[in-house]
């Protein structure tokens, strides 16, 4: 059964370390996404339909909203160091990232630097060490391995600018999920609230953010059960009432497919730093790091 070692939210976004023994589907973030091997058996990340071994020598870096999935040997335990990070923390801490949390590939060879960095903080995340350490360096090692991902990549990639908001139908869809994310809602029924038929909508929509709006739902409801699992007393019962689950059974499977572990051991092995919520986070400068002007 796949646990949760030790998970730590904050500004930044969340850290984790998990022992996983089974995959998890198909899903998206909006933060951008590093995973790390830390001992047991080698694994696999799926992106964009190609699979990236996590393994010693390399990592796998996923941009936000790029679709992803974590494969386990059948019968095996991998340890892993996973990272969710922000990408207007990461923005607003960088002096010369433009494009905030954009990586160019995401098979990461593990230098000595990010080795050192993967250590570092899992040692740190483990021992529940102090903020402002902890998130010192979780840049270090965000920002070694955005520059990293960037070598031998198209430099074309770094420059293009995301244009996910440009097209008002599917601002509109994104509204429309927001206001309805509890709602077991008819996807041809929304395709025709925003004037398309449902096949012209799911194009557009993975045309312009990169996912199916099944997966943009699920990452919904997945952000807000965290909130609510962490920032809340509500039982799981009634997080999954409230998040439109028929029962806690589905809820929990819903949970464990998409995030890993199941929602009542996620909730108590995390904790969380201050100004940790909500999900896209506050401004939150490192001390002694440049600003961007």
């Amino acid at each position: 059964m796949s646990h949760a070692i030790a998970v730590c939210h904050g500004a930044f976004g969340r850290a984790a370390l998990y022992q996983l023994d089974k995959t998890i589907i198909t899903h998206a973030h909006r933060e951008g996404h590093l995973v790390f091997y830390v001992e047991g058996a080698p694994a696999e990340v799926e992106v964009v339909g190609k699979r990236h071994r996590i393994v010693s020598g390399t990592g796998v870096a996923v941009s936000p909203w790029e679709p992803h999935s974590f494969h386990v040997p059948e019968g095996e335990t991998t340890f892993c160091l996973v990272l969710y990070i922000k990408p207007m923390w990461f923005l607003e801490n960088s002096s010369s990232a433009e494009f905030a949390l954009k990586f160019g590939k995401s098979a990461l060879p593990i230098t000595t630097e990010i080795r050192d960095g993967v250590h570092r903080l899992t040692a740190l995340l483990l021992e529940n060490e102090h903020q402002a350490r902890f998130n010192a360096a979780l840049y270090s090692l965000t920002r070694e391995c955005f520059d990293m991902s960037w070598i031998g990549a198209p430099l074309a990639g770094r420059a293009q600018a995301y244009r996910r908001f440009s097209d008002f139908r599917v601002r509109r869809a994104l509204r429309l999920f927001q206001e309805s994310f509890a709602q077991d809602i008819e996807m041809e029924s929304l395709a025709r609230s925003v004037g398309l038929s449902r096949p012209h909508f799911f194009k557009l929509f993975k045309q312009y953010m990169g996912v199916t709006p099944n997966v943009y739902m699920n990452t919904l409801r997945s952000e807000h059960a965290l909130d609510d699992l962490l920032r809340t007393p509500k039982t799981v019962t009634d997080i999954a009432f409230d998040l439109g689950f028929s029962s806690q059974a589905s809820f929990t499977r819903f949970f464990s497919s998409n995030v890993g572990i199941a929602p009542s051991e996620y909730r108590r092995v995390a904790h969380v730093t201050d100004r940790a919520f909500p999900m896209m986070g506050e401004r939150n400068i490192l001390p002694g790091m440049p600003t961007r002007a």
